[in-house]
């Protein structure tokens, strides 16, 4: 008789074993070093524990260790990484990423890429579990996922004998997706090395919808240098309190809406913290994000613009009064714009049978109009031969990831297991189409490797 494709209706995917697994995982903190994390091993234990428990699915090691130094030297790697890589060093032995496969290597076209990430932004959660609901730091971003992924490929593989022969499941657990670092020495090598598949799923909050894109973001960093004062003359310094103060809302105001389908995050803005002086250096910090390449030029230059008049506009408004005359008439000089990090690729994808498979196994597509928002999957864009989504339980909003109060619901992940065993038996069942001329279906016939 031929197994049945999953587990029947109300059988519960997720055993004992998975939720002490998930508890054990949110014990350990595994906030990064950019997210001032104190225990560098925890990130390793995290990921020993998590390939130990995917054994029980057939999935095995094929790689947990650190990515070369070479990929920290990229024009494009964000600044807080380079800064944090120089100052330590052992920035990136404390954070390896795990990438596991089930069965042989098999051709991209019978291949499914899972990428989850164990490590987590700073903040101290208490871990708990009510009997439905999970509690602590990472429990739907996305250390919840990444364990209801393991039942959902434990339970795919019990049903379909082909997984694992002929067709492979690659997972992989990566670190730097928290803290700015973007992928960048994580998820990007394992990429570049060929360690993806023909369908490609980025385990994400979602609501459990499919969204094949992702934004980039780039950090703008505007600075003041220049001299400080005491609080009795204040004129005699340049207060960039009030300047960055004025940059800040002119800035937010232009920006918001010039150019459709981006968002704009006017973030930290930092001088001092006395009362009795003035502080004549400071930083302003926005986050751009963007759906596509073009669009993320497009808001640059809009940002540039926006800068220059509003350096003008505080000259106007500021260059007669008694304390700040002195800061409007030298603004232009002592004002700087620096890009933390800008060019990185957006995800768009569109895959009519990727696409209809997921929909099939219970990921209902995301509205065209929702722009998905930055994760790793933004390395994915323009992988050949290859589609790719972002898809998981629980939402980024109503389950306070990166917030006070973090929590995953039982029920929630079961569902997602049951997406993802279903995803791979209709992709067991359901063989791709050729891939469009021109794009390279099998990196094996090459000499490359998927895993």
């Amino acid at each position: 008789m031929t197994p049945p494709p999953h587990p029947p209706p109300g059988h519960p995917l997720l055993d004992g074993a998975d939720h002490e697994l998930l508890l054990r995982l949110l014990s350990l903190p595994t906030a990064g070093p950019l997210e001032g994390g104190t225990a560098p091993e925890a990130l390793r234990s995290a990921q020993r524990h998590y390939a130990h428990a995917a054994a029980r699915a057939g999935l095995r090691v094929v790689r947990h260790a650190p990515c070369d130094p070479v990929w920290l030297e990229r024009p494009d790697v964000p600044a807080v990484v380079r800064r944090a890589a120089e100052a330590d060093p052992g920035f990136l032995t404390a954070q390896p990423s795990l990438l596991l496969r089930l069965g042989p290597r098999v051709p991209r076209s019978r291949t499914v890429m899972f990428n989850v990430h164990l490590d987590t932004v700073a903040g101290d959660e208490p871990v708990r579990f009510t009997g439905r609901r999970f509690h602590g730091r990472g429990a739907v971003d996305a250390k919840g996922p990444a364990v209801a992924l393991l039942a959902g490929i434990r339970a795919a593989a019990a049903a379909r004998p082909g997984l694992g022969r002929d067709v492979g499941v690659l997972v992989q657990a990566v670190a730097g997706e928290e803290g700015g670092a973007m992928g960048t020495y994580g998820t990007r090598p394992l990429l570049a090395a060929g360690h993806y598949g023909r369908l490609n799923v980025f385990c994400e909050p979602t609501g459990l919808r499919s969204v094949p894109r992702a934004t980039a973001s780039m950090t703008a960093r505007i600075t003041v240098e220049g001299e400080d004062a005491i609080d009795d003359r204040p004129e005699a310094g340049h207060n960039a309190s009030v300047l960055l103060g004025h940059l800040a809302q002119h800035l937010g105001h232009r920006l918001d809406g010039a150019v459709p389908g981006t968002r704009v995050c006017v973030a930290g803005l930092r001088t001092g913290e006395l009362h009795n002086r003035v502080y004549g250096r400071g930083t302003l910090l926005l986050n751009l994000s963007y759906g596509h390449g073009d669009d993320g030029r497009r808001l640059a230059g809009a940002l540039n613009d926006a800068l220059q008049d509003g350096l003008a506009r505080f000259g106007e408004r500021f260059g007669e009064t008694a304390a700040f005359a002195r800061t409007a008439k030298d603004a232009a000089r002592i004002v700087r714009l620096h890009w933390d990090k800008r060019d990185l690729p957006a995800l768009r994808d569109s895959d009519p049978w990727a696409e209809a498979l997921l929909a099939g196994a219970g990921a209902a597509p995301a509205p065209a109009d929702d722009p998905g928002f930055t994760c790793d999957a933004l390395w994915a864009s323009g992988l050949p031969g290859a589609f790719t989504t972002v898809l998981g339980p629980g939402s980024l909003e109503a389950n306070h990831a990166h917030a006070q109060g973090e929590f995953v619901d039982l029920d929630d992940l079961e569902e997602f297991a049951g997406v993802v065993a279903r995803l791979l038996g209709a992709f067991a069942d359901h063989p791709a189409p050729p891939v469009p001329s021109g794009e390279d279906p099998d990196p094996c016939r090459k000499g490359g490797t998927t895993a």
